[in-house]
């Protein structure tokens, strides 16, 4: 075989005395001319194949033809014309004698044929649009370096020969070896094309624009770097997205993916129900239960009567046991979507694999080159070069593998974001009821991330254990049996990692749970943190977060501890695998010596045997984090999706709304809602719906727009439907752009709808206009502006139907006029709409087509206004009632009694008529219509079951006998008090203003020191020096042990084979060495243990107190703080950067300790063997200073934007939950899933640039690392003439083998310390954020009785909102007497609102005083204060937690006096009637109680906490006109001995006032009886008495 290949190349094809045996090497000319020249052609047709798949679907723009590819492709064919010439030479020299060998007739066919396919690949880039070719720069770079051996040869023959042999083929190869050579160098450039996904305004990233070379080593990224080490970086300096990475081209595919295996799944479970079904021989039964947790359906003044769910009669149903059902897998999907792109990933984990074997080998050449003297010295060179070539090579590959993975992990990052978002959009609220906002934002904070995280480590499962057998392979090579030893210790380590793995899973689902719950408790908060101020409750709720904080950290301190235990493990680990292979080869056999090329071989692969022992652990942990990851985000995207089939659209309805027989719940198994519903609503049609709290009045528009569960019946909508929800959902975003909602802009429309929803002068006091950014939830809107906002949107869009969710409410009467008329009314702009009115207002329905009472959660009327009352239903009965108790009420007060009379109803009746429409004749002549309708009614005496609801205004404010009215709708905070703020702006003209929420502030530079000295002074500084002391302790020891090694292989005693092997002196000699060797790892595994627990427990003191630090400064926190700071930003410190510094920080601080000792440590001993090795140190050092000087702040800066774009997710998210209801009825949800993608993307830019320049960096430091080895290589080659020993060179190049990793750690760690650092700089900045003042002041406490009497004296009081803006208030005086009744009036911006939060301190003074009872309540506690302050607010705030919490959360007050609280609040019969009485869970934010229920709650809280100061808010708009009186009777009674203060919008609640208080542009423009100023007919009061129609 190789004399027919001989004869084949026409000489020898391998010698190696020519080529290994001699000190001038060099190819035959067989090698250079067969393998030399056909192995690169060879590999181009390999990858061929695999090329043209990746090209084939290339849909990019082609590339124009240009210089570049011109170039190519001629060089290309000239390459294809000189090998032509070399194969017709062949060919005309066959006729000579002797013939040319056949070699010169294959190779330059070969190379022509190669050459051909490298012309057609140059124009199939081009086409295809591919600005560079991976195959060709490989095909390129091989052949050119396979050609210098030929090259070398040719030169060398023709100086020292002096002649050449064959001029014309010395002539091409110059020719076609500088062709190749510049196609190489052209291949390293890329070329140029406008990327068809990108708009031409855009950037296009670098790395599509990238040439393979640029692509393999990061060059792409040096401008970026560049620019972030000579400025700060900012959001404009980075590019856009790669569209390989872009969410809407990932995510599709996955929820495409994942919907399959839900059917899939879906099938299997039928197929098994059916099977189940047919093996039964009798009917499975299933009991029905209910849940007895309240909503918004439950009655409000009765008991909680059960209710069973609806199924259909004889109806057999099967259920599937839990554990036989099949649940789909999103481990498999990922699997199955990412897979493919993974494999890629861990092929060059592969190589990389494989070479890092070669160092050792390496090393074994290197140790007996050193010590074999007759060795040439260019082998030297050669194994030093190879080291160098070796380590890039090794490097390219290794980070090939993380980029790859990594960007992968962020696309299955974005495409989990993007699912998770879109299921909460569609969910039901059954499946809501199990998954918290604060758990969902943890599945996209937390979850998403560490799945992100696994993926890009996800080799580890596998490469550990190849590594580990590829180096026990080698180490049996050297050690033999001997090594089986250390296989044994391996072995037995293997069940403590599977119970330290078992454990530390189960600690992580815990660990989850306990984090969702804070978070939950926190979100719950931050929303009520107006509450907890005002009701002085923030200690309570520190203590509850605290009480599951510290639940949270034990569980973290036992994983902390089992994490010491492992570190402790698998660091010991590697040296008692060394130490018992050596003791046992060296005990085993006399014959065995231990010398330096066993010894640091050995220890060079039990090195690269430490990385993936020690991995282990690590892998747990990323598996166990991944598993539990996986298993809560399947979870949660298994839950339910609304069934679209629970409303039709049929577009050939005759009517508009139809619903049939429907009977509706919110969840399978919850209680029916609604039942035997019947409606038809035609074309243009005005239909009111009303009826008693908790009857059902929401819950029919729930249904209509499919919110409900449908049990039974039909429900169809023909048409565009807009909403009108009865809490206001405002976007954080501006006015415009609420009213807009993803429509285009129509400027002539615009203005008219402005018009007709009353905006108009709200926008004149708004700084900015329509462009005035409204805060989080509205946050500088009072409830009628959003109110009227939301109205606006529902306009704006133009739709076909509108449901409208009692819409009047929040709003002033006049107001509520006049949008009555222009908007919903018979003549407004939606007369020709389909229109669906919850209201309680009963001055409306005569101007309605159909009123639809609801009674019991049915309908129980459906008529006219006057077909309702023309028979005596419950409607009409209701109206009788209540006129009846009217009157005699008010005869009540004036000391007579008697039946109802005609004269008292008309009294009455003329009173509404004055109240509500003075100034229509028509409303008041279909108000005497209603009076005869009622007066004809005959006394029946009927319930008010199923009685209407309430309007907002109801008697004459002349009356004599005055009721008191129902309390304003205005909110009683400065989160929703800004209409003076906001003109305060306008007068100050400032624009930059208009934007309320600040953007987040990102620290720029370098870590501030303090950062530092806060975290360890939170570790505190004792532990922190432990911490290093010991650590140093155990590095000293792992130095000591390794030369102690190299004198045990250098031993001449123990080097010499002749003394016999039972020598004294050579016994005592092995004994003492392995004594003192095994002695340093016991004393290494001793420090390790005590670092590993000191370390432990300090982190966990320093995220303990952390925590609490910024807990409580945040509770201390002003209200203008959180006005301007949206809560998802908050809530992010307290769940991102908490984790980060829970979990990531710790890791990061060891693994930074570790890789910093150990690069000091490679040093020392490299220098101590090689001491010509301090030479380099000094350059080598400058080159990495300038590395991570060019590294670090575009490092840490990208984290830091990376940290401030995540949070605008998670409060877009808490905000879109919050209007998922209003999201879908408009339909728009694919235009906020856009937007949250968008600014997924958005992160996504700065994350990815970040990850990018690790690779950078890494690739650049493990450069310098392979200098360095091939620094020690070329020393110890150079230091063989002075008698360098084995064991020396053996120690150097084991620790300089390590230093390629560790000098890449070394800067990535204190990189990420850094960047992770920043998690602490960010809960520093909300640890030492402005407070408040003291919450106790003991030297100026009042007394336990204070104030006894209530008087309220204000004196010269000025007040801003802010420092730097105008004053709110102008100098106040006033002297309110114990126990007065005073109303609060005034104009928007007049100062209301600020001077009752003055009361409670909200906002500060600036100048006098209020005094009450005689104390400034400036030298006050602000709890000592706002603990005997009493308000009763507009919004009703509960939190998650049981009943007897929401009303006492400190435990003060006795069950007994907490049940007579409800009993007053006319809560009693319905608390009882609940199983858990007291302990009654309300949910998330009060969510099973209705919002009438949710008042009488919060009333009760007031009367438990009684004290001699009420302010009210209008806190009644959410009940009917029964409660209502149920309510003021009880403050009437309770609080009869008490100062009130009124904030009234509506004047008529405060016409019985004992005196008004008109305010105006911040000053007290009047203070009198409410007659004394209507008798002036030029005060200000009766002037907005005659706008209100009461006068």
């Amino acid at each position: 075989m190789a004399s027919s290949f001989e004869n084949f190349c026409g000489g020898t094809f391998f010698d190696l005395n020519q080529t290994w045996y001699t000190n001038d090497p060099e190819f035959s000319e067989c090698i250079q001319d067969s393998l030399l020249a056909w192995a690169p052609c060879g590999l181009l047709w390999v990858l061929l194949p695999f090329y043209t798949c990746y090209i084939r679907d290339s849909k990019l723009v082609p590339i124009a033809v240009n210089k570049l590819n011109t170039i190519k492709t001629l060089l290309s064919l000239f390459l294809v014309f000189v090998t032509l010439i070399d194969l017709f030479k062949g060919v005309s020299d066959l006729g000579t004698d002797p013939p040319p060998a056949h070699i010169l007739l294959v190779t330059p066919a070969v190379l022509t044929v190669t050459f051909i396919l490298t012309t057609i690949l140059i124009q199939v880039d081009r086409v295809k649009g591919c600005v560079t070719s991976g195959p060709l720069f490989i095909f390129w770079f091989f052949l050119t370096v396979a050609g210098i051996p030929k090259f070398h040869y040719k030169v060398k023959h023709a100086v020292n020969d002096g002649r050449i042999d064959d001029e014309f083929r010395f002539v091409t190869f110059f020719i076609y070896y500088a062709l190749v050579l510049l196609q190489l160098i052209l291949s390293c450039k890329s070329d140029t094309t406008r990327r068809p996904e990108y708009d031409p305004m855009e950037r296009p990233s670098p790395e599509i624009q990238a040439s393979f070379l640029s692509y393999l080593t990061f060059w792409w990224l040096n401008k970026l770097i560049l620019t972030g080490y000579k400025k700060t970086l900012e959001s404009g300096d980075l590019w856009d997205m790669n569209p390989r990475d872009v969410t809407k081209n990932n995510a599709p595919y996955f929820l495409e993916s994942w919907n399959k295996e839900l059917e899939k799944t879906k099938r299997k479970n039928e197929k098994l129900e059916s099977k189940l079904k047919h093996q039964k021989s009798r009917i499975v039964h299933v009991d029905v239960g209910f849940n007895k947790d309240s909503n918004e359906t439950t009655p409000l003044l009765t008991g909680s009567g059960s209710k069973k769910k609806f199924t259909e009669p004889n109806e057999p149903e099967v259920v599937l046991p839990e554990d036989k059902k099949k649940t789909p897998s999103l481990f498999w999907v990922l699997t199955k979507c990412y897979g493919p792109t993974m494999m890629k990933a861990w092929m060059c984990k592969v190589i990389y694999d494989l070479q890092q074997f070669v160092g050792p080998t390496l090393q074994s050449l290197l140790i007996g080159y050193t010590e074999d003297p007759n060795e040439e010295i260019w082998k030297g060179y050669i194994y030093a070069a190879v080291f160098l070539v070796n380590g890039v090579v090794q490097s390219m590959f290794f980070h090939q593998l993380f980029h790859i993975g990594m960007t992968l992990g962020m696309r299955v990052k974005a495409s989990i974001i993007s699912a998770v978002y879109k299921k909460a959009l569609t969910m039901t609220n059954e499946a809501r009821k199990d998954s918290t906002v604060g758990e969902i934002v943890n599945l996209m904070s937390v979850d998403a991330q560490r799945l992100q995280d696994v993926i890009g480590y996800l080799w580890m499962f596998w490469s550990a254990p190849l590594q580990i057998s590829l180096a026990v392979y080698l180490l049996w090579g050297v050690l033999g049996p001997s090594t089986l030893a250390g296989l044994a210790v391996m072995i037995l380590l293997i069940p403590v990692n599977g119970v330290l793995g078992a454990y530390q899973r189960k600690l992580m689902v815990t660990q989850m749970k306990l984090k969702d719950a804070r978070i939950k408790l926190m979100n719950e908060v931050l929303n009520g943190m107006k509450v907890l101020k005002l009701y002085a409750w923030e200690l309570s709720f520190q203590d509850k977060v605290n009480v599951i904080r510290e639940k949270e950290l034990a569980n973290l301190k036992k994983s902390a501890y089992l994490s010491a235990v492992g570190s402790f493990t698998w660091t010991c680990a590697p040296f008692l695998v060394t130490i018992a292979t050596f003791t046992t080869y060296v005990i085993v056999s006399p014959e065995h010596t231990l010398d330096a090329s066993k010894a640091f071989v050995s220890l060079s692969l039990f090195n690269i045997l430490r990385f993936p022992i020690n991995l282990l652990p690590m892998m747990i942990s990323y598996i166990v984090m991944a598993s539990v990851s996986i298993k809560r985000l399947g979870k949660f995207l298994r839950t339910g999706d609304l069934d679209r089939d629970n409303v039709q659209h049929n577009p050939r309805s005759p009517d508009p709304i139809a619903v049939e027989d429907g009977v509706f719940s919110w969840g399978q198994k919850d209680p029916i809602v609604l039942q035997n519903i019947n409606l038809r609503i035609s074309d243009g049609g005005l239909v009111a719906v009303v009826g008693q709290v908790g009857a059902g009045k929401s819950s029919l528009i729930s249904a209509l727009l499919g919110e409900m569960i449908k049990l039974k019946g039909r429900v169809n909508v023909r048409g565009s439907v807009a909403y009108v929800a009865q809490q206001a959902w405002i976007q954080n975003a501006t006015v415009r752009d609420n009213i807009l909602f993803g429509k285009e802009y129509n400027q002539i429309k615009y203005e008219k709808i402005l018009d007709a929803c009353a905006l108009r002068a709200d926008l004149d006091i708004l700084p900015g206009g329509d462009q005035t950014e409204i805060g989080e939830k509205g946050i500088n809107l009072s409830g009628g502006q959003k109110q009227r906002v939301s109205l606006a949107r529902a306009v704006y869009n133009d739709a076909d139907i509108y449901y409208l969710d009692d819409p009047l409410s929040a709003v002033d009467s006049h107001v509520g006029k006049h949008i009555f008329e222009n908007v919903i009314g018979p003549k407004s702009m939606l007369k020709h709409k389909t229109r669906v009115l919850v209201t309680h207002g009963v001055h409306w329905l005569p101007f309605v087509d159909q009123v639809v009472v609801i009674s019991d959660n049915q309908i129980s009327e459906v008529g006219s206004y006057e077909e309702l009352l023309s028979h005596n239903g419950a409607f009409a009965q209701f109206l009788k009632t209540y006129l009846t108790q009217e009157i005699q009420e008010e005869e009540d007060e004036e000391g007579s009694g008697g039946e109802l009379s005609e004269a008292d109803v008309e009294s009455l009746i003329d009173s509404i008529d004055e109240e509500v429409s003075a100034v229509e004749e028509e409303f008041s002549e279909i108000k005497k219509r209603i009076l005869q309708r009622v007066e004809s009614i005959p006394d029946g005496g009927g319930a008010t079951s199923g009685g209407v609801t309430s309007g907002d205004e109801r008697a004459s404010p002349t009356h004599k006998g005055r009721r008191r009215r129902r309390k304003s709708t205005r909110r009683s905070s400065v989160s929703s008090h800004h209409d003076e703020k906001t003109l305060i702006e306008k007068e100050a003209k400032k624009r930059e203003e208009n934007k309320l929420t600040e953007e987040e502030k990102s620290a720029v530079g370098q870590v501030d020191k303090r950062v530092y000295l806060e975290y360890l002074t939170a570790l505190g500084l004792w532990m922190a020096s432990g911490i290093f002391f010991f650590f140093a302790l155990y590095q000293g020891a792992s130095i000591f042990s390794n030369i102690w090694l190299s004198q045990w292989t250098e031993d001449p005693l123990l080097k010499n084979k002749s003394v016999p092997t039972n020598n004294s002196e050579k016994v005592f000699k092995i004994n003492m060495y392995l004594g003192i060797y095994g002695a340093s790892g016991v004393l290494q595994a001793i420090t390790v243990l005590l670092y590993a627990f000191v370390t432990a427990f300090g982190m966990i003191k320093a995220s303990r107190v952390m925590h609490a630090k910024m807990l409580s400064n945040i509770l201390r926190s002003p209200m203008s703080f959180f006005d301007t700071t949206p809560l998802g930003r908050i809530l992010n410190r307290f769940s991102r950067d908490i984790e980060t510094i829970d979990n990531n920080l710790p890791a990061l601080f060891r693994s930074w300790i570790n890789t910093v000792f150990t690069v000091f440590s490679t040093i020392i001993v490299i220098s101590y063997s090689t001491p010509i090795f301090l030479a380099v140190i000094l350059p080598l050092g400058i080159l990495y200073y300038f590395i991570q000087r060019f590294y670090i702040p575009t490092s840490r800066q990208l984290k830091r934007i990376e940290s401030t774009t995540r949070s605008p997710i998670y409060t877009h998210f808490s905000e879109t939950i919050a209007g998922s209801s209003t999201i879908r009825a408009y339909g728009v949800n694919d235009q906020f899933i856009l937007e949250e993608e968008r600014k997924v993307d958005h992160n996504l830019v700065f994350y990815f640039a970040q990850i990018a320049s690790n690779r950078w960096l890494g690739f650049r430091l493990e450069f310098l690392g392979s200098l360095i080895v091939f620094s020690a290589a070329m020393f110890a080659v150079i230091s063989k003439q002075s008698g360098i020993s084995g064991g020396l060179v053996g120690l150097s190049i084991s620790y300089a083998l390590q230093i390629t990793g560790s000098l890449n750690w070394a800067v990535r760690m204190t990189s990420d310390l850094e960047t992770n650092i920043v998690s602490v700089e960010r809960v520093k900045e909300y640890s030492e954020t402005p407070t408040e003042d003291e919450w106790h002041r003991e030297e100026t406490a009042p007394s336990q009785q204070w104030p006894e009497a209530g008087k309220v004296v204000f004196e010269g009081y000025q007040t801003r909102y802010r420092e730097g803006l105008d004053l709110v208030l102008r100098g106040i005086d006033a002297n309110i007497v114990g126990g007065e009744k005073v109303g609060i009036v005034g104009r928007t911006g007049a100062g209301k609102s600020s001077l009752t939060l003055c009361l409670f301190r909200i906002i500060e003074a600036a100048g006098g005083a209020i005094f009450i009872d005689g104390v400034n309540i400036a030298h006050l506690g602000l709890h000592q204060l706002r603990s005997k302050l009493t308000i009763l607010p507009q919004d009703p705030v509960l939190f998650s937690g049981s009943l007897r919490m929401n009303l006492d959360p400190f435990d003060v007050y006795s069950d007994e006096e907490c049940w007579e609280a409800l009993e007053h609040a006319h809560l009693k019969n319905y608390v009882s009637g609940l199983a858990a009485g007291l302990e009654h869970e309300c949910g998330e934010g009060g969510q099973n109680l209705s919002v009438g229920q949710r008042q009488l709650v919060c009333l009760a809280r007031t009367l438990l906490h009684k004290t001699k100061i009420l302010i009210l808010d209008e806190a009644t708009a959410a009940v009917d006109l029964e409660t209502d009186e149920l309510i003021q009777q009880t403050i009437r009674a309770e609080f009869a001995d008490c100062t009130i203060l009124t904030i009234a919008h509506r004047l008529n609640t405060i016409m019985d006032n004992d005196r008004v208080m008109v305010l105006d542009t911040g000053k007290i423009a009047e203070f009198d009886t409410p007659n004394a100023l209507l008798e002036n007919k030029d005060s200000i009061f009766y002037g907005m008495a005659k706008d209100a129609g009461l006068t």
